[in-house]
């Protein structure tokens, strides 16, 4: 049986957001530099909801049987059991950095995203159920910010709901309409404003608002507005996300399209990376040139995340990535195999 042609400009869009992630988080080592803040707060005003809202379209397919279950176990469970203590151990070891909390339960850095997404598929046979789910996501994101505990991100997984139930709603015909002419003229003007509302977070909202992981309580606004606040942080969001993709080209780009079928292994490898280049001394140094310091991280994350996602990379590291997935994919290969005579 013939299988669907993938959509490059899923693969595409996938490529974009993955690379603004290893860029977010490299920016990490030059957060004293000038206009870091800024880059940093413009990219996650929007990248974290197109990621999710992508994560749910991919995910409208998922059902409770026992094949979409398997796979669920092998390509988010798996990879976060073994990386979650292998990223924990490397920051604490390696990198040097003071890192607690119980393993797992609380997932460390990057290590978020497998778990709760996890959770959100669980979720998905129900939430597509009904439209009406997608107003409800609202209103739980907005009482997610009353929730304290960083237990299995919680925090998270409540709060960017609406952004993945709205990918389990929307069919392709929807999307096709970001690539109107007027919808791409608007995005780019709508992207500069939000550029524009990234220079002043601080005093509209809060950078912490734009993580999705903290509690109400401990973000210095007040009790009378948040709830507003975080409503406009989602609409920001869900704009920002949707000019940015229409931006992205539809066609196939070749290498780069390619290249969006690794971003399980850009996301699990880049932080050792970053680790790595910190215990390296890069903070330090950049130091004495802000300037170019910023500039230069941003370009080596945005190598770092093509590198990482050339497929002889992807060939070495991607048994590492869905362990169990890869010996399966060994078996069969030996057992389809024609035997000599």
């Amino acid at each position: 049986m013939s299988h669907p042609s993938r959509d490059p400009w899923l693969d595409n869009v996938k490529m974009v957001l993955v690379t603004l992630v290893v860029v977010g988080h490299s920016i990490g080592l030059v957060e004293a530099s000038a206009g870091s803040h800024w880059v940093y707060d413009f990219i996650y005003l929007w990248h974290i909801p197109a990621f999710v809202f992508i994560s749910g379209y991919l995910s409208k397919s998922f059902e409770w049987d026992r094949r979409r279950l398997k796979s669920l176990v092998h390509t988010l469970l798996i990879p976060y059991l073994l990386f979650e203590p292998a990223l924990f151990y490397y920051r604490r070891e390696v990198a040097d950095e003071g890192v607690e909390g119980p393993l797992w339960l609380i997932p460390h850095w990057t290590m978020w995203y497998l778990i709760v997404l996890l959770m959100w598929r669980l979720c998905t046979p129900i939430l597509k159920r009904h439209w009406l789910f997608l107003p409800l996501s609202v209103i739980v994101s907005l009482l997610g910010g009353l929730w304290n505990d960083d237990s299995l991100m919680i925090p998270r997984f409540l709060g960017l709901l609406p952004f993945f139930v709205l990918g389990l709603h929307l069919k392709p015909r929807h999307l096709a309409h970001l690539d109107d002419v007027w919808v791409r003229v608007a995005a780019v003007p709508m992207l500069v404003g939000i550029g524009v509302m990234a220079l002043y977070t601080d005093s509209w909202a809060e950078t912490a608002l734009l993580w999705y992981d903290t509690g109400y309580a401990e973000i210095p606004i007040d009790n009378e507005i948040v709830f507003q606040t975080r409503l406009t942080v989602m609409v920001v969001g869900l704009v920002g996300a949707f000019s940015a993709m229409a931006l992205v080209p539809r066609r196939n780009l070749g290498w780069l399209t390619t290249m969006g079928t690794a971003t399980m292994v850009v996301y699990l490898f880049h932080g050792f990376v970053i680790k790595t280049v910190k215990a390296l001394g890069w903070p330090e140094v950049t130091d004495s040139y802000p300037v170019t310091g910023l500039v230069v991280t941003v370009i080596g994350a945005v190598g770092l995340a093509l590198l990482l996602a050339l497929p002889p990379v992807r060939r070495v590291l991607e048994p590492v990535t869905n362990p169990l997935g890869w010996l399966g994919s060994r078996r069969r290969s030996r057992e389809s195999a024609p035997t000599s005579a």
